[in-house]
């Protein structure tokens, strides 16, 4: 009986994952916070704080594709952009209603995830028919369609209500406003994106993803992955299940692009052009493919370290580009990650001491 209840009480791995990325993230928020209120984060700091939750949103959304799914995505970058600027529209139209900036942040966000996600199904159709390296060739030309999309889109807000066009001909109308100016991007854009709203954000793109991994259809989804030919002699729908991972993908990717895109007063499309994609994938591998926490960490770092390296002036780039070569080294070394493991196996919760265990970890 006795052995029963432990069998009961035992936590699969899944959700110490998820615990430590909750614990993780929280811990960070407060730190920050608690910094923040004494003086101790710089301007530049404060200024990249939305930035660094949208990207870690952008990371672990891809991490859904890449790790979980097991598909090389190169067009992130244009999911991202669909939440940006849907964001920006949503926001605007609601700009002078006496609705606070919170909920207008989350109508914007809702917004940007549910047109993101749209997007993310309708080029998931054809898209997730190839595989390998055709299907990272195609998603990146996606990616860049939909950049050059946004280079043609007009919307007005007028007192006659909003107005789409490909025209720059529009806006004639009374108390005519432009929420987006083609290939001027958004201008004048009210910044109601805050480091409290990406938090939030962040923990529910966490929850949803963890959630993903340890359901049915995320356990489909990883065998998939693992043996495509495996699953479909046991009757899963590859195609179906790769596809709801890369819509669910698309669909965070839209929520962490409206808040980027409302952190700031101008932003332009080819701000999310193939770098920014590629950028959001080394996120991913740098911090482990498949490994939630890893992503959060190294979106972090790496959003963070081009202005830490900003006192080398014209070598920073270069010194960025040394370090990601070097990390990139360390972590696939087998011995360096045997030891990392072995390390991690001392000091994680719940660790038994003893000669077993220790003969245990060493084997």
């Amino acid at each position: 009986m006795d052995n029963k209840i432990k069998e009961k009480k035992k936590i699969s791995p899944y959700t110490k994952n998820a615990a430590i990325s909750y614990i993780l993230v929280t811990a960070g928020f407060i730190i920050v916070t608690l910094l923040n209120m004494m003086g101790a984060v710089s301007s530049s700091l404060q200024g990249q704080l939305v930035p660094i939750c949208a990207y870690i949103i952008m990371a672990v959304s891809l991490n859904l594709v890449v790790g979980i799914s097991g598909e090389l995505s190169l067009g992130h970058a244009g999911f991202m952009s669909v939440g940006a600027f849907s964001g920006i529209v949503v926001s605007g139209m609601l700009e002078n209603s006496s609705m606070p900036d919170a909920a207008r942040l989350a109508c914007a966000v809702i917004v940007g995830a549910v047109i993101a996600g749209i997007a993310g199904f309708l080029i998931g159709i054809p898209v997730l028919r190839l595989r390998g390296d055709y299907l990272a060739i195609v998603t990146l030309a996606f990616g860049e369609i939909i950049k050059n999309i946004m280079n043609i889109v007009y919307v007005c807000k007028d007192n006659a209500g909003l107005h789409i066009s490909t025209s720059p001909d529009i806006g004639q109308g009374e108390g005519a406003r432009m929420l987006l100016n083609g290939p001027m991007g958004a201008t004048a854009v009210q910044r109601i994106s805050t480091f409290t709203s990406g938090f939030v954000l962040i923990l529910i793109t966490l929850f949803v993803v963890q959630n993903i991994m340890n359901s049915r259809q995320g356990r489909a989804i990883m065998a998939c992955r693992d043996n495509r030919i495996a699953a479909e002699s046991i009757g899963l729908n590859v195609m179906k299940y790769k596809l709801m991972a890369f819509t669910i993908s698309a669909s965070l990717a839209g929520m962490g692009g409206a808040l980027f895109g409302l952190n700031y007063s101008s932003l332009l499309p080819i701000k999310f052009n193939f770098n920014t994609s590629v950028l959001i994938l080394v996120f991913v591998v740098l911090g482990g493919i498949g490994n939630i926490w890893g992503s959060i960490i190294a979106a972090t770092i790496l959003t963070i370290l081009p202005e830490a390296l900003r006192q080398f002036a014209d070598y920073r780039m270069l010194t960025y580009a040394v370090v990601l070569i070097l990390v990139m080294i360390g972590t696939n070394n087998l011995k360096m990650r045997a030891w990392f493991a072995n390390l991690w196996d001392q000091i994680k919760p719940g660790k038994k001491t003893g000669p077993d265990t220790e003969g245990g970890s060493a084997a």
